[in-house]
């Protein structure tokens, strides 16, 4: 095969004529892990560019997640997604809880406010709803609902760096919120991820909960577990976080490429940019319909493999089919005909700064045809 090969991502890589002599001050300093200079930089930078009060760096997405339960004291049920990555729910199964799931809204893929309600029981204490593909959920109806029935909201935004509604971000949304920094997110440490909250006194928890607990040298508070980033990746990240904003607008310049050369294919649904929103197009999902279109989506995705181009069916299967949750009354196929439905239509199609004209065109061609 002579053609080049196209993956769905490829990681944002920062200059290293930049980050050679920044290793080289980590090695001077001899402080490679443990809140040093580089990782206080990047929660300082971070913050300011998100527009948020407080974060937390971590080593991976996921332990944000499972910090957050624990940091809100959650017990009992969480309501949350079948459609998203299986980090979302194993979060909820790692503290003890047990996963809730509700459909989706057919438009977004986000958690449908209006299936909530019904899912509350007296054992629920919170919601984690996503982001899904960096769209915004429908935060005032969600909160609506946590407050009439006390609940807490815990956002797995990994997809929703530097998203934003009507000019204000997305992550003070709810009580906490999540994000994701692995390499194949729209920002990236390599591995990494951040726990955004809303005061100081929740801050100093998360960092003692992701630090063994300890509030001192001899001190543990809690049973807390080793999440932190080290030196190198917060160097890293502090370099990445200049050329993000260059990132994104070249995402752009792609999304509405494939937008305007694919909506109108007879079988295609593609998701449109809404007004008032900053999206970051972490993703660019296509939704097929076989009998429209012609072929299915795993036809489709099948056809672009041989082309040398490899998309993913991204969120397929369900988390909710999964053998950990499939036993679960809310995971029952009855009760998320959305969820099942975009999860057997959805590819998400390359989608990365460094995806050139050619490579764009070359997509398009095979989804066309």
């Amino acid at each position: 095969m002579n053609e080049k090969l196209i993956t769905v991502t490829s990681p944002l890589l920062p200059d290293l004529d930049e980050f050679i002599p920044m290793l080289t001050d980590i090695w001077n300093r001899k402080w490679l892990t443990n809140n040093g200079y580089y990782h206080k930089e990047l929660e300082k930078a971070l913050a300011e560019y998100l527009g948020v009060k407080y974060i937390s760096l971590f080593t991976n997405g996921t332990l944000p997640l499972i910090t957050a339960l624990q940091a809100l004291h959650i017990s009992g049920e969480v309501i949350t997604t079948p459609y998203s990555f299986v980090a979302t729910t194993h979060s909820i199964w790692w503290n003890g809880l047990k996963p809730v799931f509700v459909d989706v809204d057919e438009k977004t893929g986000n958690i449908d406010p209006e299936k909530i309600e019904a899912a509350i029981t007296p054992h629920t204490t919170a919601i984690m709803p996503v982001h899904v593909y960096g769209t915004p959920c429908n935060m005032k109806r969600i909160q609506e609902i946590a407050d009439i029935y006390g609940l807490k909201i815990i956002y797995d935004a990994a997809h929703a760096f530097g998203v934003k509604v009507n000019g204000k971000s997305v992550l003070n949304a709810g009580d906490m919120s999540t994000l994701s920094f692995h390499a194949t997110k729209v920002y990236n440490t390599i591995e990494g991820g951040a726990l955004v909250c809303h005061d100081e006194a929740t801050k100093k928890r998360i960092d003692y909960l992701k630090n063994f607990g300890f509030a001192g040298e001899t001190t543990v508070v809690a049973p807390g577990i080793n999440s932190k980033m080290d030196e190198i990746r917060a160097a890293y990240g502090l370099l990445n976080l200049k050329q993000v904003d260059s990132a994104i607008a070249r995402r752009k310049t792609v999304a509405e490429k494939y937008r305007s050369a694919l909506k109108d294919i007879q079988g295609i649904r593609v998701l449109e940019d809404i007004e008032g929103v900053r999206h970051n197009y972490s993703y660019f999902p296509i939704f097929i319909d076989e009998k429209a279109y012609g072929i299915s989506r795993d036809d489709l995705y099948a056809k672009l493999k041989e082309h040398n181009i490899y998309g993913r069916r991204y969120f397929y299967p369900l988390i909710s089919t999964f053998s950990a949750y499939k036993g679960l009354e809310s995971a029952n196929r009855k009760n998320l005909p959305i969820a099942h439905k975009l999860a057997d239509q959805v590819l998400c199609l390359p989608m990365f700064a460094g995806l050139n004209e050619d490579d764009v065109e070359r997509v398009i061609d095979v989804v066309s045809k």
